[in-house]
């Protein structure tokens, strides 16, 4: 097969239904900066360049790992470049390189206005980004992928956010990072669930594969329902943040083929429905955290 993907083929492969995952975090973060009075749009926008940046690098970085580890030759789930042999794992690992390079110095840009120790974060994040399934020991394949989505995609991205407009965090910003994070975490947590067949075989031990499908499917439902019970603790700082719930058909349409035991391509819909389902609660709830009290 010729290895020259198309250029809707690249937009596939660098998986756009995983930008609320990097957009919502942003969203939530300048919500709560918002709610201390201190928003400022154009760190806002530096921030956003650099998540997008980042989960575009981690999705690019992913396929190339997995392809050349071969994990990706029997796949039921979005396409992957190099498993697909649309192009050749250094296109793709230079594509990877170059969107972390992007995220990278948007996030120095971004810590030189806000407070330099902020590099180090930066740092940390990228080196989570390459070593989640690339290495001699991606921890990805060791079952430590949800709890690294949890805090950089979820307490990190939302407290960072909030720290370089604010210059300070609190509360309010601790739960909605508590909240995205668990979203976030879900969206991967159904990933994982459709590929334990062949995760499995190809040594890729998921927290799916370690708590088996049954179980799996009741972490899923967890995660989920956490943003409806922070709602209410979001509450506590306005009464407008019951907005919130308007997320929660997204998330019950999310939950419905998990909880009724569908698998393979039934669930590509529900990570779509979960990162919908957290990018409508973090808009929501930031607009609610930005009304003058």
């Amino acid at each position: 097969m010729s290895q020259k993907a198309s250029f809707a083929q690249w937009i596939e492969g660098a998986r756009p239904r995983t930008l609320p995952n990097a957009i919502a975090p942003v969203v939530a973060g300048t919500g709560a900066a918002a709610w201390l009075g201190a928003a400022v749009w154009w760190k806002a926008l530096l921030a956003l360049t650099v998540a997008v940046a980042l989960i575009i690098g981690v999705n690019f970085a992913n396929d190339y790992s997995d392809g050349v580890r071969g994990t990706d030759d029997d796949r039921t789930g979005p396409l992957r470049l190099v498993g697909s042999r649309l192009a050749t794992p250094r296109a793709v690992l230079t594509a990877a390189i170059v969107a972390l390079s992007v995220g990278a110095l948007a996030g120095l840009a971004l810590a030189l206005v806000s407070a330099p120790w902020l590099l180090a974060v930066g740092a940390a994040c990228i080196a989570g980004a390459w070593l989640y399934t690339g290495g001699s020991r991606p921890y990805g394949y060791a079952g430590f992928g949800e709890i690294a989505v949890f805090v950089f995609f979820g307490l990190v991205a939302v407290l960072g956010t909030q720290y370089t407009q604010a210059l300070r965090v609190d509360w309010v910003g601790v739960v909605l990072a508590v909240g995205v994070g668990a979203l976030s975490s879900a969206v991967l947590v159904a990933n994982n669930l459709r590929d334990i067949a062949s995760d499995e075989p190809a040594g890729k031990i998921t927290l799916a594969v370690r708590l088996g499908d049954a179980r799996t499917r009741v972490l899923f439902q967890l995660l989920v329902a956490m943003a409806g019970l922070l709602t209410f603790a979001l509450m506590r700082a306005t009464p407008w943040c019951a907005a919130g719930f308007i997320a929660a058909p997204l998330a019950l349409r999310a939950i419905a083929p998990v909880r009724s035991g569908q698998g393979g391509v039934a669930l590509i819909p529900v990570l779509r429905d979960t990162g919908l389902t957290m990018l409508v609660w973090a808009v929501v709830e930031a607009v609610a955290l930005s009304v003058p009290q």
